[in-house]
């Protein structure tokens, strides 16, 4: 692998194709390394496959996206009908993108990964290749991440088709700048670990759901304990607990699910309304202009000929 690119590409790297590939190896590395697993945290860290897209102006390569791969450990390559259908539905929303190349994770390229760059090579002749290191290295202040370019260079006589690393710059847009800011606010929890505000807000939800949970189990036993005569009977507290029981949804009822669907369909009804009306006002205007200017058209043309 040769030190540097001589290609005078220059790539610009949107932060939405780290964050891409972050979140699919963290997805894959909790599902195959569950933390209970002992035997499990000692294993390698899982690689993960993936294309990505964006636009080449020039010399001028920008990377905006990414979408996920299926990729055979077995036989070293790379599900091609699953990447040809990801490839037309990307084509149909985002039509202006081809795709430029492919990423994996790891720490360094290696000679079974260009064998995945060469079969990629009838999608794009010069595919990038993005590899994100996802081993965790505070000393290190740049991104973990790697471009590499694929160069034929003749080594002891013999042409051979090898990775050269090549420079990126970072280019966000306003909506990235946004969702990346997010990301980056992060709050710290009890626990001394760092969750987003998204995640407190979430936490506070299931600690609400689990106390009414709770609530309502002690209710239930309390009835039960009731109806079986182990506890006096209490009329007053019956009727609390009868009132309390009215409040809560029976989303599983054959009512619930009629009365449901009648509202909504009221709603739709209104909404269907309130637009039918708009059509008309609409087109009152429009007839009321038509009229005036054809009356005013046919005035003028009967004084020509009474002239």
């Amino acid at each position: 692998m040769a030190s540097s690119s001589s290609s005078g590409l220059t790539f610009k790297l949107h932060p939405l194709v780290i964050l891409n590939i972050s979140d699919h190896y963290t997805r894959v590395k909790s599902q195959a390394c569950p933390p209970a697993a002992a035997a499990a945290a000692a294993a390698p860290p899982p690689r993960v496959f993936g294309c990505v897209i964006g636009i080449q102006k020039g010399r001028t390569v920008e990377i905006f996206n990414s979408f996920e791969l299926l990729y055979d450990a077995e036989t070293n390559t790379l599900d091609r009908l699953f990447l040809e259908k990801k490839q037309e539905l990307y084509k149909k929303v985002f039509p202006n993108f081809y795709i430029l190349g492919w990423y994996s994770t790891g720490t360094d390229a290696h000679e079974l990964d260009m064998n995945i760059h060469r079969a990629l090579m009838d999608i794009n002749e010069s595919p990038v290749y993005v590899l994100l290191n996802p081993l965790i290295n505070h000393a290190q202040k740049d991104l973990p991440v790697t471009i590499f370019e694929s160069e034929l260079h003749v080594i002891d006589g013999i042409p051979q088709l090898i990775f050269v690393r090549s420079n990126y710059t970072i280019e966000t847009v306003e909506a990235e700048r946004i969702s990346v800011d997010h990301v980056a606010h992060l709050k710290p929890s009890d626990g001394g670990s760092a969750a987003t505000q998204l995640a407190a807000h979430l936490t506070g939800i299931h600690s609400a759901i689990k106390m009414l949970n709770s609530r309502v189990r002690v209710l239930h036993h309390y009835l039960l304990a009731m109806q079986k005569g182990e506890v006096p009977c209490d009329n007053s507290l019956i009727r609390q607990v009868s009132s309390l029981l009215r409040r809560l949804p029976a989303i599983e009822s054959e009512k619930f699910q009629d009365d449901f669907l009648m509202e909504y369909n009221d709603t739709l009804l209104i909404a269907y309304l309130a637009m039918f009306t708009n059509c008309s006002s609409t087109m009152n205007e429009l007839i009321d202009k038509f009229n005036v200017a054809y009356d005013r058209h046919t005035r003028r043309g009967g004084r020509t000929n009474f002239i």
